[in-house]
Parts: structure tokens; sequence; C-alpha cells
């Protein structure tokens, strides 16, 4: 694929001529509306901070290596929302509180620590009881609870039950209130912390019995309920950075960055008491049992590639039928009415099409196309067949990798073609083969997931216009529609077992596309013609609301949704170029943009040749 993409520069920097004629695309609006936070210390944004002395609070207040982020912040920073604190007077949309357990309401150092039940109370109460459902919403607890039974002597029966039924009764009520995007993160394998590393190998042991029976207890409640959640598993994400710390950048996984070891309070954890100058990037934990910033900033990373993989994976659909598009209008301007008597001729030409979306990420495809055919022509009426081989290299934006499609067309044409009006038709069937390789960057660790689905393109399309010719000007309307049915099978990623490696569902994508306009073309002389053609376009079928994948390192969970791409139903197409004669043969070499789009441009440059024989 490498050699390949240096080579297609040159297509793509002739590609950009005809970008140049489209309008840029306006920045697109945020995928969530906002992100609202319910947690513990893992989530807890500076719900303590207002507590603490006025001089401290610029370098403590969160439960990391101050004055770092949390893997909220992260988050919310990518999505262009807020992750800031609520509670202890401030206002804001993470409501997560250090300490706080699932169901059960505590009191610490500080003072009262709302449980995820009642930070999830506070904030219906002040939404009118509905959940915003464009918004993206966190539930991760049950840390706390563990900690109840571990530290305090708590039973495990009914401690853990009830902190479960708990945590899964919290996004039963935020669904009902409205709520459709719901992170929940598993518990991490405990014993992998300091803390419980200190206190010997049977604690780490316990520590991580507890931590698998809370996760698979809350997502086998999760499944029995239908109750649909987008998993973030940081138990095997943890596991699998102990596993090989030095990938993740990381040089100590069992001490802590913050002084005293074991012992530290991250809350209050800043520059003066770091182990090192570089404590909070080379370490993994802070203290006994909370991630550097550094740590946080990778789960961010990891939860970012959840949320986004389905919306990747769902631009294949959207770039394939930009792809028949572009090949459809090729079809049917390979002819310039009809042929000079009955006989017969062949065509062929190349094409190049590049897409570029703006919708949180950036997708860049690019691709080079060869189409050809032979023509009948009896009387007024043309029918012929045709055939084509294309290939797309889609780039996912912001290094989530990548992927390749190929297709191969059959298809007919017939067209009747009078001495002013003409209309002409075309149907075809694309196979496609992909190859798809979806990177997640964890630090500077890059992870690749491989899978090769196959689809199909089933296209039909009508075009029609009329000509009021005089001696070298010609102008008329132009009409046409074009409806596709894109299929492209599910997949299972390889390496199901690491956290990072998803699954993804059969997609169906429909397409039809109006358009109306008018042409124009100028006769300079006896060889060169240069044309334009400006039609508005309607999309009338609706884009995905949302795209679905599996998370395969989860047992028993269900497929997760997220939005899907927004793409623009009303735009235009500009078409421009000049019919020729090159080395005795008919030539029509021009370009294709799209105009007035606000979340994507596509362009094409083609070159038809042809010769009646």
């Amino acid at each position: 694929m490498t050699s390949y993409k240096r080579a297609s520069r040159p297509i793509r920097n002739l590609l950009a001529v005809a970008l140049v004629a489209a309008a840029a695309p306006a920045m697109a609006g945020g995928t969530y509306s906002q992100t609202v936070f319910f947690g513990d210390s893992l989530t807890d944004g500076g719900f303590f901070r207002p507590l603490l002395p006025l001089t401290v609070r610029p370098v403590t207040g969160q439960f990391t290596t101050n004055p770092g982020l949390v893997w909220s912040q992260y988050l919310a920073d990518f999505y262009g929302t807020r992750a800031d604190a609520n509670g202890n007077g401030q206002t804001g949309t993470n409501y997560a509180a250090g300490g706080a357990r699932v169901g059960i309401n505590s009191t610490g150092a500080l003072g009262p620590i709302p449980s995820l039940a009642t930070q999830v109370n506070n904030y219906l109460t002040s939404t009118g009881g509905r959940a915003d459902p464009r918004a993206l919403y966190t539930v991760w607890g049950g840390a706390n609870d563990i900690f109840a039974i571990t530290n305090a002597g708590a039973p495990v029966v009914p401690t853990l039950p009830n902190a479960v039924a708990s945590q899964i009764g919290i996004v039963g009520q935020l669904q009902t209130a409205g709520a459709r995007y719901i992170l929940v993160p598993t518990i991490p394998d405990l014993g992998l912390t300091p803390a419980f590393r200190a206190a010997g190998a049977a604690a780490q042991a316990n520590g991580t019995a507890l931590s698998i029976n809370y996760n698979s207890a809350l997502f086998a409640g999760l499944a029995g309920g239908n109750l649909r959640v987008i998993p973030v598993d940081t138990f095997n994400l943890l596991r699998e950075i102990a596993a090989n710390p030095g990938a993740y950048g990381f040089t100590n996984i069992t001490g802590t960055a913050c002084q005293p070891q074991i012992t530290a309070n991250s809350l209050t954890c800043n520059p003066t008491s770091y182990v090192t100058p570089t404590a909070a990037q080379d370490y993994l934990f802070a203290d006994g049992v909370h991630p550097t910033s550094s740590a946080h900033r990778i789960l961010s990373e990891y939860t970012v590639s959840i949320l986004e993989a389905p919306r990747h994976i769902s631009a294949l659909s959207h770039s394939a039928s930009v792809a028949g598009r572009a090949r459809a209008e090729q079809v049917s301007l390979h002819l310039d009415g009809k042929p000079a008597g009955d006989g017969t001729r062949w065509w062929g030409g190349v094409r190049g099409d590049i897409q570029r979306y703006d919708d949180g990420a950036l997708y860049d495809g690019l691709g080079p196309s060869i189409a050809g055919g032979v023509d009948w022509t009896r009387g007024n009426l043309v029918y012929g067949a045709f055939g084509g081989l294309g290939r797309n290299d889609t780039e996912f934006g912001n290094r989530f990798g990548d992927a390749s499609q190929l297709d191969v067309t059959l298809g007919g044409f017939v067209g009747w073609y009078g001495d002013r009006a003409w209309v002409n038709g075309q149907l075809s069937y694309s196979h496609m083969s992909f190859d798809i390789d979806r990177e997640i960057w964890l630090g500077p660790a890059k992870r690749s997931h491989e899978g090769s689905p196959n689809g199909k393109n089933l296209s039909l399309g009508v075009n029609a216009g009329y000509e009021f010719s005089g001696d070298r000007l010609s102008h008329g309307p132009v009409a046409s529609l074009l409806a596709q049915r894109i299929d492209i099978d599910g997949y299972a990623e390889d390496q199901p077992a690491l956290s990072t490696s998803l699954a993804f569902p059969d997609q169906s994508y429909d397409s039809m596309i109006g358009s109306l306009g008018w042409q124009v073309s100028y006769k300079i002389n006896d060889h060169v013609a240069p044309y334009a053609r400006l039609t508005y376009d309607r999309e009338f079928e609706d884009a995905d609301k949302e795209v679905f994948a599996r998370a395969q390192s989860i047992p028993g969970s269900l497929p997760y949704a997220v939005p899907g791409l927004e793409l623009d139903d009303n735009y235009a197409t500009l078409i421009f170029g000049a019919r020729t004669e090159l080395f005795g043969l008919d030539a029509n070499i021009g370009a294709s943009t799209t105009l007035f789009q606000g979340k994507a441009t596509d362009a094409s440059v083609y070159a038809n040749f042809g010769k009646g024989f």
C-alpha cells in the first residue's frame, strides 16, 4: 500500500485543481452535544478542588500527577466539549467524585461524597428529568465498592452484587430519560496496582478476582436487560500495558510517581512530590491505585478509538457511493450526442477520485479507475456494454489507519439521441473487496487491526437533456437520477483477545441522487469545444443515524452504537472540460467537483477516448 500511495501523489496534485473550484467545507459540528461524566476518582475532574487551600489549587485537586489531566478531560478535548467538575459550588458536566461508590453515599476526609446514583439524580434534576440524547455519557464505578471489601472488610455478598445492580439501574435510568450513548468502562485489574502488589500475592489474586467478578456480572446484567452501552475494556488494557510497559513509554509500573511510595495521595500530588521530574511520563501509577496523567492520556486515546472506529468503517460505504456516482458520470458523458451514422464505436478512459470529509476527523479517499466499452448505433438509438476496474485508498485521518478498495464493474448502456433532446440510461454491478488496516495509537505504541470484507454496488442511472444550438454556442437543461444499493459484509478484526479489537456488522447503504441544472458548450473550432455543467443535487435517502460495532474482548457484551457521519443532502456539482481530438482519437478531458457542501467535498478528473470502427 505504501508504494502505491507514493505513485498516486501526482494524481492527488491533479485532483487538487478540481478541489480549488469547490467552496471550502465548513468545520463540522461536534459529534456529541456535550460530555457528561458520572464516576469516582478515576474520572473526577476536580470535585474537591474548592475545598483545598487556594494557593495549591492550580497544582492539586485531581487523582493523578497534578497538574496533569485525567482521561475524561482528554476525551472532552477531543470532541470539543467540557469535563469541568460539578459539585462543591462547581457547575460543570463532570459529576464524578473521588471515593464515590455506585449506590451508597459516603463521607471522606473532605466531606460528603455523592454516589454515582446521586450524581445521576443531581444531573436529571438539573435537566427536568430529561437526558440530552445527543450527549455522550460515562458511568464508571465499582472500584470503591471493591475497596470496601478489601480495605474495610465489607462482605462480598451483598456488597458486590448490590453495586452491580445499582450500576445497571443507573444505565437504565439514563436510557429511560433519553440518553443514547453511554460509555461503561470495566473496572481495571486492581491486582496489578501498586497497592495490591505491595500487599502480597494473595491480595493481588483477590483484587484480580473481584475485578473479574464485577465486570462479568455487570456486562451479563446489561446484556440480560438489553441495555446497549459502549464498552471500554480497561481491565485488559491495563494488563496489556503491564505486559510490555516499555512499548507504551513507561519505565516503572510497580512503584508510584508520587512520594511517599504506595501510600501517597494523588489528590495533592504535584511536581514538588514527584519521584523524579519526569515521573508523570515514566510511571504508570501516580499513587497506589490511580494512574498518572500519561496513563490517563492513553486511556482516553483507547476510548476515542472505540468511539470513532464504527464511523471510520461506515465511511467506506459512502466512499463507494461517491466512486459509483463518478463512474456513472463518466459513462454518461462518454458520448457527445449521437455518433455520425450507424456503426460500432469503442471507448475507454481513466478517472481519479478524491473525497474529503470533515466530521470530527478527516477521511481522505483517493483512487484511479479505468473504464471502457463498446457502443452500437442504430438510427437514434445507441446501446452498448461497459466494464471497469477501480481502486480507492481511504485515509481515516488523525492516525486512525486506512483502507483500500478494489472494484470490478460490468454494465449496460442505452441512449436515444435526437437533434436536440437526448436521454440515456445505465445499469451496472460492481464487486468490491476491501483491505482495512485500523490503527490505534496508545502513547508511543501503535496497534493495527486488519479485516478484509467484500461488498457490492448495484447502480441504476438515467440522464436527460435538451439543447438549444447556435453556430458555436449550445446550452440547455439537464436532469439525472442515480440510485445505488451498496452492501458491505460484516467482519471481525484480527487479534480478538486484545482490548482494542472490534467486530463490525453488515452495512447496507442506499443512495438516490437527483440532479437538475444547465449545461453550456462553445465550439472554438472543429477540434476543440469546452463545456461546463452546473446542477443542483438532492440526496433523497437518509444517511445512517447510528453505526455499530462490538468489543471482542468482553464476552457477552452487546453491539454498541455511535452517531453516524453527518452528510449533506443538498449541494451542487460543477462539471467542466473540453471535447477535442488527440492522436486521431475523439477525446473528452475534464473534472467535476461538488460545491456548497458543509461536510464534504468530492472531486474527479477524467479523460475518455474513443473511435468508430
